[in-house]
């Protein structure tokens, strides 16, 4: 009975899909109202748009990647002998390092809003490769039960292990699925197709800059003479043979019968198109929650607000992406009987770091407080160990605490009402 009630449940709910892109249904609405296409590939020819792309993705496939496990006295450690670790740290399949694959999926996951990657297992059901799978070329729909399935469509250029028909059908244990920001929590919606307009001003400002310069020095304008002129057009080419395009700018022109150049197009400066473009840039860089001086626009940050800013990229816009990375990976990746031993996680310590006076201070407190020990500090900045027996896992107090009954005028006053 209750399985009645939930396959109904689940064939009353809409497939998943995402009608403004990132599916098969990539940018159906693709036209902007500035008058130029977006789609992913479009987008990423925008310099804002692929510094933020490759920022992200690169930040993300360089963060060290463990498996780990809790140990018996209720801390964790690395995992090393995990079919997982090799794959993960090093190379998830023979054609790929893992920074290339994790940045592949990220730069996927970013503009088309989902990451897929196949899953391939042993007979013990143990994962021994992973390969990437392009967003466009997916769909996720449900089959007559409510049950979720994955239709590929495969290409040339795909990895053999999706054989050989055009269509490719996987179940959700043959599929990591990282989805990004979408409205059924299964399938996620592009940022590029939701600020398509966005994208396509920068992209705009961007065309209409570079034919200004293509135009030459002082584009828009007219050429007066005060008679009647037998042949207009080869004067027109004449000008612009001589003085059109950015190689021929501030050239002195020689006018000829009376004739005058009068200006009727208006300056970038007066359109304030430079403006215009510095705030497309921002603007793409909101998109992404990249702060705007990992874009090279220092307007607004100095030496003593860019570390503030780095964290906070680190805490709000890097982190949340690590954690559906890290939830995904440990949904689809460890086998139920292990989840509750086993986790998959990334070190963000590195980015967290302060400067080196910072760090050391921080490490004093700590250590002449006896929560680190001299190895537990070489470790975090990647020193060799000191062995045991010298002392390197030692956690050490000053000496000089005592408590406070114990010290100066409490201990006289103790004395005295024990003699009494």
């Amino acid at each position: 009975m209750s399985m009645g009630i939930l396959q109904g449940i689940f064939k009353a709910r809409d497939k998943p899909k995402d009608v403004l892109g990132g599916s098969r249904y990539s940018f159906f609405f693709g036209s902007t109202t500035a008058g130029k296409p977006v789609n992913e590939h479009t987008a990423m020819q925008m310099t804002a748009v692929y510094s933020c792309v490759r920022i992200l993705s690169e930040t993300l496939a360089g963060l060290p990647l463990h498996v780990y496990r809790y140990n018996d006295l209720g801390g964790k450690e690395k995992h090393l002998a995990h079919p997982l670790y090799k794959l993960l740290h090093d190379e998830p399949n023979p054609e790929m390092t893992s920074f290339a694959f994790r940045e592949t999926l990220m730069s996927h996951l970013l503009l088309w809003g989902n990451a897929y990657a196949q899953i391939i297992r042993n007979a013990r059901g143990e994962v021994v490769a992973l390969y990437p799978l392009m967003p466009n070329k997916m769909t996720v729909d449900r089959d007559s039960a409510g049950r979720l399935f994955y239709l590929y469509q495969r290409s040339s250029e795909d990895n053999p292990s999706l054989g050989k028909d055009s269509h490719v059908y996987l179940a959700p244990p043959d599929v990591l699925h990282i989805p990004g920001l979408g409205f059924d929590g299964l399938v996620g919606y592009s940022p590029i197709a939701m600020a398509k307009n966005a994208v396509g001003l920068a992209i705009a400002t961007e065309e209409y800059g570079a034919k200004f310069f293509a135009n030459g020095a002082a584009p828009g304008g007219v050429l007066e003479h005060p008679g009647t002129i037998k042949d207009p057009q080869k004067i027109k080419e004449s000008w612009n043979a001589a003085y059109q395009g950015s190689g021929n700018a501030h050239r002195v022109a020689v006018l000829e019968e009376g004739m005058k150049y009068q200006t009727i197009g208006i300056s970038p400066e007066q359109a304030q198109f430079l403006e215009t473009r510095k705030f497309q840039i921002n603007e793409i860089a909101r998109i992404f929650r990249v702060p705007p001086h990992m874009l090279a626009d220092l307007e607004k940050s100095s030496f003593s607000n860019i570390e503030q800013q780095s964290l906070e990229f680190v805490k709000y816009t890097l982190d949340p992406w690590v954690v559906r990375w890290e939830q995904s990976m440990c949904r689809a990746l460890l086998m139920e009987s292990e989840k509750l031993k086993v986790f998959i996680k990334f070190n963000v310590d590195g980015l967290l770091r302060g400067d080196y006076v910072s760090r050391m201070n921080g490490y004093a407190t700590a250590r002449q407080n006896g929560w680190m020990s001299a190895n537990d500090i070489r470790e975090l900045e990647n020193l060799d160990r000191i062995p045991a027996e010298l002392g390197g896992d030692l956690y050490l107090i000053n000496g000089a605490m005592t408590k406070l009954q114990d010290a100066g005028a409490f201990a006289n006053i103790q004395e005295t009402e024990e003699t009494e």
